[in-house]
């Protein structure tokens, strides 16, 4: 069930989107702010404020690759594998990050610290390789550079 204050920060979005429909991006977000990830139970929820099929919406949340269908650990890795990051060095960096962690792409950590997940683009091609942490964006990778990172977010 959605909490509270998640409820009122959906109403409050509904209030400036022009329908509800085009409001569901936006509390998807909201829902996975406050509960972490959107559930089952939370998107059968949030369809119907949207007057929506929980079908309808979980196309939507499937499409967005910031929106978690699933849990997810405290800080979550996204690890750019486009043709530039890739060229500059993505598979020295994504093994480093497998090995570091002891998890795989898609996994979380057992502490529930880090989820390591593939990302398409971070549309920072002149700094590949790069990785995003929460929302912080980190190029020019290396292993060790890697290890700084990650010890940031202890």
């Amino acid at each position: 069930m959605l909490n509270e204050k998640a409820k009122q920060d959906i109403a409050a979005e509904l209030g400036h989107a022009e329908t509800q429909r085009a409001a569901a991006p936006d509390a998807l977000k909201l829902v996975q702010k406050h509960h972490g990830w959107v559930s089952d139970e939370h998107l059968c929820e949030l369809a119907a404020l949207l007057g929506m099929t929980p079908e309808e919406l979980d196309s939507v949340a499937t499409f967005y690759s910031g929106i978690y269908r699933r849990p997810v650990g405290r800080h979550v890795i996204a690890v750019c594998d486009s043709v530039s990051c890739w060229i500059m060095g993505y598979d020295p960096i994504r093994e480093h990050l497998i090995a570091r962690l002891g998890i795989g792409l898609g996994e979380t950590t057992p502490d529930d610290r880090f989820t390591l997940l593939p990302c398409a683009c971070l549309g920072v091609c002149e700094q590949a390789p790069a990785m995003m942490v929460n929302q912080d964006v980190w190029g020019n990778l290396t292993p060790a550079r890697v290890d700084e990172i990650l010890e940031k977010y202890a």
